[in-house]
């Protein structure tokens, strides 16, 4: 009698999981889990590092001062003894904080209806937390893996990675492969390129003043603001991919009162490397010159994300995962994306990298978020596909 091979045994086990996934993901959403709320993207880690734990897979903790911390999983494969890429890490990436507000999963719970899941985070990302989770799992259970595998599970992804990225690019430096388990795109596809992205806040000084009795003594920051907002939308380049949006605004004192203070969020979307260091040069400008006299102003970088460029290497890993994906009845292709990533950093640093290797869902970052149920099983064996047949791809 022929043994089973690794690859027929870990997808015939990814088939019967489809259960198991989804009581998994039902904990996770509804498990509060905002980028600014530790304690809750750390409980979102207690149910992976649990789920983990119950197979025997070591997860290593490392420590974040204010945000969700950083959880390595690890599982072996490959011959320990050998030599170049097999000695290196075949890392399935992940992020588990999400957008929403505190309270948000007890107003939308968990919910599956016509085949469709529903609730905060369900598609971003947690559905691709838990399909990297059930992936390590089949290799633990029936090996295959022709290197080492490392689950990156992180916590502030959707606010730049301000604790996160010198993790992730560290052990990007060392990978052999990333996936990163965002959520395949509406149409099947994943992801090959994105935007580069910064995230700044301007603050602007004026002088109070009464606006009635003794308006000229005033110094309007709002009338600053809006000028500056007009001269920073003004470097949007639509055909060179750039896009600039003043998405946040506060200031001033009261209705009857001239502004003595105003503030704005700018996000800065980018395609080329090169474009960022230009645009962030004139937008230094914008915030240095005073259109209103008297008033002054200062810029803050709160955070950033690289583009994901497709290099090389990283063709062929998509090429790979295309093959991958139809041997799992799966149709896919490759889309640009204007939605930054952490896959950015890996790329970056040299790790061949792929995006939204996740199941499928859309409308992310709304209360119409939806996961395709049906997506989960297919692909995560469409992944677990692709790590046996690296190999052969000379990856």
């Amino acid at each position: 009698m022929t043994a089973e091979s690794p690859e027929t045994a870990i997808t015939a086990w990814l088939a019967t999981q489809q259960g198991a996934m989804l009581r998994l993901l039902e904990a996770m959403v509804n498990t509060d889990g905002g980028s600014y709320d530790k304690a809750g993207v750390d409980a979102v880690g207690a149910l992976v590092r649990a789920a983990l734990a119950e197979h025997g897979i070591p997860v290593e903790v490392v420590p974040r001062a204010k945000h969700g911390d950083c959880l390595k999983a690890r599982v072996e494969g490959g011959d320990g003894l050998a030599a170049g890429n097999q000695q290196r890490a075949i890392v399935l990436m992940g992020h588990r904080d999400t957008v929403f507000p505190k309270g948000e999963p007890e107003r939308r719970p968990f919910r599956i209806e016509g085949g469709i899941a529903t609730g905060p985070g369900v598609a971003d990302m947690k559905a691709g937390l838990v399909m990297n989770v059930f992936v390590l799992i089949a290799f633990r259970k029936f090996g295959g893996a022709p290197g080492p595998l490392l689950g990156l599970f992180t916590g502030d992804e959707e606010i730049g990675s301000p604790e996160g990225r010198e993790v992730i690019e560290a052990v990007a430096r060392e990978a052999r492969v990333v996936f990163n388990a965002e959520p395949g795109r509406p149409s099947g596809n994943v992801v090959t390129g994105r935007k580069g992205g910064v995230f700044s806040i301007f603050d602007i000084e004026g002088k109070a003043a009464h606006s009635g009795g003794n308006f000229e003594a005033g110094i309007s920051a709002i009338e600053e603001l809006a000028r500056k907002i007009q001269a920073i939308h003004a470097l949007t380049d639509l055909r060179r991919g750039i896009t600039l949006n003043v998405g946040l605004v506060s200031g001033g004192q009261s209705v009857n009162t001239v502004a003595p203070w105003a503030q704005g969020q700018i996000d800065l979307r980018y395609v080329e490397p090169g474009d960022r260091d230009e645009i962030m040069g004139r937008i230094h400008e914008i915030i240095a010159r005073s259109h209103v006299p008297g008033t002054r102003a200062r810029l803050a970088i709160r955070g950033e994300f690289l583009p994901l460029t497709q290099s090389p290497a990283a063709a062929r890993l998509f090429e790979l995962y295309v093959g991958a994906a139809r041997e799992s009845g799966l149709a896919v292709g490759g889309e640009f994306s204007g939605g930054c990533a952490d896959s950015g950093f890996t790329a970056a640093v040299g790790a061949p990298t792929i995006c939204a290797v996740g199941p499928i869902g859309g409308k992310a970052h709304s209360p119409e978020e939806y996961l395709e149920v049906a997506s989960m099983v297919p692909r995560a064996q469409a992944m677990a596909r692709a790590i046996l047949h690296l190999d052969a791809a000379g990856l």
